[in-house]
């Protein structure tokens, strides 16, 4: 028995299932692309093949381990943090054994997905089922057809996008294109580490930057430069978007006299956490600036109070599921933003959020309004068949279609992706058919909606 129904995620209601599986089949097989995501562009530089199923699955994955810590699961017997896991047979059967956590989630849709599709399993994954399941991926990760380039081929990934500090050499992605495959992987500029003065070693960042660009990063001006300059080297390897962080959507239009005096107090050390809140909120701004002189498209996404555990984040670093939604105001913290660029149509903000109240309130009013402004997919919390319906529900009848940007998988987990894109595709199609049904739109609508949700509003919000 497939771990898997074909009928997953459409209507119950027969005749509205049939339109959205007809919609379905008119985009199932057209080409991902994935213009956000945590993906590393090492996996196809060295196209070398995936180390062992509890690397693949669970380590990078923070959905994962995120439910299995919760259960009273030790982050150290998952061997999270480590380069090489010891045991990776033992992780795996830990996470067989409490696989039947992940019941209802869209983990579990994603998975299954993966052991059903790629490696061929029908039988759930569970205690009994432990040892067939990791000598049947091990195996299969030792194939040629499992290399990351392969799969990615066999994905029909048209376009992927890495997130990459300022910093990086982007080494990996030269060494993509000396190589002389045609896959596409592209990097993204997400600058958290040299404009959030709350980032572990900002200041020393900042210097790094200065010694990397051969800019006077000391001043006001020399900092804004050696952006600029690192935003350009970005760009020649194929970079289109940036991606910022922050915990807020606050927006400042300080003097150039009031931001050079903030940012020689931040860097002095003796700033207050207000001051470095207000500096972030600059910073948004500048970007936003440099986005309308260069072009780049600009992703916010505030609201995560990050590293909410802070035993976890003290032994292990970032990034290991501990980080909670929080309320978020968008209308007043963009405000100064947009009174400077809100009515550019030729600068591209795309806005995330974890606070779906803010739908019909806040992103749905001013996406369907500012021209700068687009509304990102539901995202990371939000990112579930239910999370997608009540934002096509509550979005659509203010900003319309055409205001959102399609979708985009944010993971970590490569193999994940195919799966994600497919309960998007699959939920869109749900929706669109409902429309159908209660004669609000027609199904020659329906079906060129189907496409531009898939494929076409993406490569044009993302410039692809």
């Amino acid at each position: 028995m497939p771990l898997l129904n074909d009928d997953r995620l459409f209507p119950a209601e027969s005749a509205i299932r049939n339109v959205a599986k007809k919609l379905y089949a008119s985009i199932r097989d057209l080409p991902i692309i994935s213009p956000h995501g945590h993906t590393q562009a090492i996996w196809f530089a060295a196209n070398q093949p995936f180390p062992d199923p509890a690397k693949l699955f669970i380590q990078p994955d923070h959905y994962v381990h995120r439910m299995l810590y919760s259960q009273g699961v030790r982050l150290e017997d998952l061997e999270i943090g480590v380069d090489t896991i010891a045991d990776p047979r033992k992780v795996w059967r830990i996470f067989a054994d409490l696989y039947y956590l992940f019941r209802g989630t869209p983990t579990r849709l994603w998975l299954d997905y993966a052991f059903q599709e790629l490696f061929g399993l029908d039988q759930r994954l569970s205690s009994q089922t432990a040892d067939l399941y990791f000598d049947t991926i091990s195996a299969k990760l030792q194939t040629p057809e499992f290399l990351p380039r392969a799969l990615f081929n066999r994905f029909n990934i048209q376009v992927l996008a890495t997130t990459d500090s300022p910093l990086d050499s982007l080494a990996d992605h030269q060494a993509i294109r000396d190589s002389g495959w045609n896959g596409r992987v592209l990097p993204t500029f997400r600058p958290d580490s040299v404009v959030d003065p709350d980032f572990a070693g900002f200041a020393s960042n900042i210097h790094a930057l200065g010694q990397q660009t051969g800019e006077d990063t000391s001043t006001w001006k020399g900092y804004l430069a050696a952006l600029r300059h690192a935003r350009n080297r970005f760009r020649s390897m194929g970079c289109t978007a940036t991606d910022h962080g922050h915990p807020t959507a606050n927006t400042a239009n300080l003097s150039t006299a009031a931001s050079a005096a903030l940012f020689t107090k931040i860097l002095s050390g003796k700033s207050t956490a207000d001051e470095h809140e207000l500096f972030r909120a600059q910073m948004l701004t500048e970007m936003a600036r440099m986005s309308l002189e260069d072009g780049l498209v600009m992703q916010i996404h505030p609201g995560s109070v990050r590293n909410h555990n802070l035993e976890l984040f003290r032994k292990f670093g970032r990034d290991m599921g501990a980080d909670i939604p929080s309320q978020t105001n968008y209308v007043e913290g963009l405000r100064p933003l947009l009174d400077l660029f809100g009515n550019e149509a030729g600068l591209t903000i795309i806005l995330f959020t974890l606070d779906e109240s803010t739908y019909t309130r806040e992103l749905a009013p001013l996406a369907g309004h500012y021209p700068c402004l687009r509304l990102g997919p539901p995202w990371w919390f939000l990112d579930s068949p239910e999370g997608m319906m009540r934002f096509r529900e509550l979005a659509t009848e203010t900003a319309g279609f055409y205001n959102t940007v399609g979708f985009n998988d944010d993971t970590r987990a490569f193999l994940s992706i195919p799966a994600r894109h497919d309960v998007a595709r699959r939920i869109d199609c749900a929706f669109l058919a409902r429309l159908v049904a209660e004669h609000r739109i027609d199904q020659d609508e329906a079906f060129d909606l189907a496409q531009q949700l898939t494929n076409t509003l993406v490569r044009r919000a993302y410039k692809l």
